[in-house]
């Protein structure tokens, strides 16, 4: 029999409520976590045999059921298929925060499932994920040095909102994730606009403080239901093995990790270590003397950089690797740049769509589509590796979103730039933070494609190593520092303030301090590389590639606009294929046209202003004759609308057939003379004739003209029933 037991702490005026004991029993733990309607259910399990590998294996799973929303899936199947990007984010954002206290000689598998149950569409479900997969590890028997406590903030009006709703999000200055234990900040993640360096580190301290209420609730559930934990298995040592590869590489190892390239150092490494297993193999397992050197790699390392205030390399610990940009190297694409930072390098494309081409969304959120999208692709080659080449991974969503907010600040509104934007940073060489470098090479692509963007956008990685109090924190890390390094702290922003903001450890947290001084160093490193990017293009070029489409905009009564769609799309259909342009019409009578040929475009836009326009009496206008009747010709002036013209309204003389005059498909220009009560226009061709030389004013009569009838009313108005319908 199952026996709940509810716990609940206020945070932003609502309650957070974390239930445990009713579902899910022969889980490890598990326990459902609740703010406002938003309810998810979290489960922990550990397996009872370890892996043989080398690091943990822990797996976090985040499942959006589109039940939660009272949605039904898309597509062919309606069922849930591959995570969505916002889920695999959500997943991310949980596994980075308990990954640093989860010990990481546990080789059982440890996998945390996070199940969506409710949505409301106001409380996002990502941070509850965080909190609940806290709690429940902190129940379990699994070894756990949480719990953590988590919080989303926002600036809205010059105040800090806690957890504030998704709408109010869209007025926020910033959206600030932050995750902490009792004494230290373990995880950050943030999109701002444009935000100033001080104000999002009193955003990040205000966090800290929030979330002791968080930590508090979960101790009291560890203390009435927790299991007992189980020890975590103690790291192996040979003293033995280590003091002779010690002595083996005494002096070499320096040298041979000086290269400033991969390239130079690679062969020197490779070598030492087939030597010391050429050396040890008779007496040492292969794996000991790799797992020994390897951490003989790491001492010399981190030494470097806290005893010597330097890197192996030799370079500053504020030290900004050698920049180059290029900017509209790609002949036929909209926009293109490669920027470069040492050996991470990466080629950013811009392609330009019309407003039909934005991404469908299919998750829980409030937004169903977005119009700015950026792809981020890890290829096995940018590492001098051979793998997998296909569908994105975890890692490549999670850097392309990231580098995707941080430039969604500075991206012009719809309004003013009526385009689908697409990027894709292609990253060919790594060796340190690609994602930063996707943000620079964005910024020259947006630029070089001509999108109106506020202000170029730069982004700088940056590291930590610590022993004891002693620390260093390290601008522009490469590929040895972020392996060997203890943080990899991701800052993004403008001339004017922080964009974006994404902080990993493998510590237990970071203090306060180390967070505020690495946020103002990265700010002195993004302005030395913005200037270099300003030497290669400062501003957005003034016109679009010849290549982009162009994408007009017009407006039409709202009323007209199910004539320009027509019955089940016909006309605009008509339209698209008459003119080979793309036209999107939104509810408030807003038309956008697109082409990559201008004339094709002003043809699509006259042809919907004629649609709408109204008719005018006294206006003159060309048209096209669609019938001859035996009193007169049937013109098409605009699209949908014909009048007649009266057989005496053809010529200043006696006509005695129609066709003398007009035959179908003949252009004829001619004048509104009248609108009757029932909306029937009556033409003139005879009122837009040249006066003759030398006849009075008013008089378009021809010197000799044939005798004209006498009077006789118009026939009724009619349209028969075939176009070709003659007189008899």
């Amino acid at each position: 029999m199952s026996n709940p037991q509810s716990f609940e702490h206020e945070i932003g005026g609502r309650k957070l409520i974390i239930e445990t004991g009713k579902i899910a029993q022969q889980a490890a733990a598990a326990v459902t976590v609740r703010y406002g309607d938003t309810l998810i259910l979290v489960t922990a399990c550990t397996s009872s045999e370890p892996k043989d590998v080398d690091f943990l294996p822990l797996t976090v799973d985040y499942e959006e059921r589109l039940y939660a929303a009272g949605k039904i899936p898309g597509g062919f199947i309606r069922r849930e298929g591959r995570p969505s990007q916002e889920a695999t984010l959500a997943s991310r954002l949980t596994d980075r925060a308990i990954r640093p206290l989860l010990p990481k000689t546990w080789r059982r598998e440890i996998q945390v499932v996070i199940t969506v149950l409710s949505a409301d569409q106001e409380n996002d479900a990502d941070i509850l994920a965080l909190i609940g997969a806290s709690t429940a590890l902190n129940m379990s028997q699994i070894p756990f040095e949480g719990p953590v406590g988590t919080v989303r903030l926002g600036h809205i009006g010059g105040k800090m909102v806690i957890n504030p709703t998704l709408q109010q999000m869209e007025t926020s200055a910033f959206d600030l994730i932050v995750a902490s234990t009792r004494e230290k900040v373990i995880m950050l993640e943030a999109g701002a606009k444009e935000v100033p360096e001080d104000l999002m580190i009193e955003a990040i301290k205000f966090g800290h403080e929030v979330n002791q209420g968080i930590i508090q609730l979960q101790d009291r559930l560890r203390e009435a239901l927790g299991k007992p934990k189980e020890p975590a298995p103690v790291k192996s040592s040979n003293p033995e093995l280590t003091a002779a590869v010690a002595a083996a590489v005494a002096g070499q190892l320096e040298p041979a990790l000086s290269g400033a390239t991969k390239a130079e150092r690679d062969p020197k490494v490779n070598a030492l270590q087939k030597k010391l297993l050429e050396q040890f193999a008779a007496t040492y397992a292969e794996k000991d003397i790799k797992a020994v050197f390897d951490d003989q790699i790491r001492q010399v390392i981190r030494g470097s950089l806290l005893e010597k205030g330097r890197r192996v390399s030799g370079r500053g610990l504020t030290e900004v690797r050698p920049i180059s940009c290029e900017a509209g190297l790609l002949p036929r694409t909209h926009g293109s740049a490669l920027f470069t930072r040492g050996q991470t390098q990466v080629l950013n494309i811009t392609t330009l769509g019309s407003t039909r081409e934005e991404q469908k969304l299919d998750g829980l959120g409030i937004e169903e589509t977005k119009r700015f999208i950026h792809h981020y692709n890890f290829p096995p080659f940018s590492n001098g590796e051979t793998g997998r080449v296909g569908s994105p991974g975890r890692r490549e969503i999670g850097h392309g979103a990231l580098a995707e907010r941080s430039l969604l600040p500075v991206i012009p509104k719809e309004e003013e730039f009526p385009y689908t934007i697409r990027l894709v940073s292609e990253c060919l060489s790594s060796s340190g933070s690609t994602s930063m470098a996707s943000v620079c090479a964005s910024s020259l692509s947006l630029m070089d494609a001509g999108v109106p963007i506020k202000r170029p956008v730069s982004g700088i990685a940056m590291g930590l190593v610590t022993a004891g109090d002693k620390f260093a924190i390290l601008t522009d890390i490469e590929g040895l520092e972020d392996n060997y390094g203890d943080m990899d702290f991701k800052v993004a922003g403008t001339s004017e303030g922080i964009t974006g903001v994404q902080m990993d450890t493998k510590l237990k947290g970071l203090t306060l301090e180390i967070c505020e001084k690495t946020i103002h160093q990265a700010r002195e490193a993004r302005m030395f590389i913005m200037d270099i990017m300003k030497k290669t293009i400062s501003a957005s070029r003034p016109e679009l590639s010849k290549f982009a489409p162009r994408v007009y905009r017009i407006n039409v009564p709202v009323e007209k606009i199910g004539s320009i769609i027509g019955p089940g799309g016909k006309t605009i259909r008509a339209i698209t294929e008459e003119t080979k342009t793309t036209i999107d019409i939104n509810d408030d009578g807003t038309v956008l046209i697109g082409s990559t040929d201008e004339a094709s475009a002003r043809k699509a836009m006259e042809i919907i202003q004629n649609m709408t326009r109204e008719i005018e009496v006294g206006a003159t206008y060309t048209g096209k004759a669609t019938r001859i009747l035996n009193f007169g010709a049937m013109i098409e002036i605009l699209p949908g609308k014909e009048g007649l013209v009266h057989i005496s309204e053809l010529a200043d003389y006696r006509v005695s057939t129609v066709e003398e005059i007009v035959k179908v498909g003949d252009e004829v220009k001619v004048k509104v003379i009248e609108i009757d009560s029932m909306g029937r226009i009556n033409l003139s061709r005879r009122a837009l004739l040249k006066k003759a030389e030398g006849t009075p004013d008013g008089d378009t009569s021809n010197p000799n003209p044939a005798p004209r009838p006498p009077f006789r009313p118009h026939p009724p108005f009619h349209r028969p029933p075939h176009s070709d319908t003659k007189g008899p």
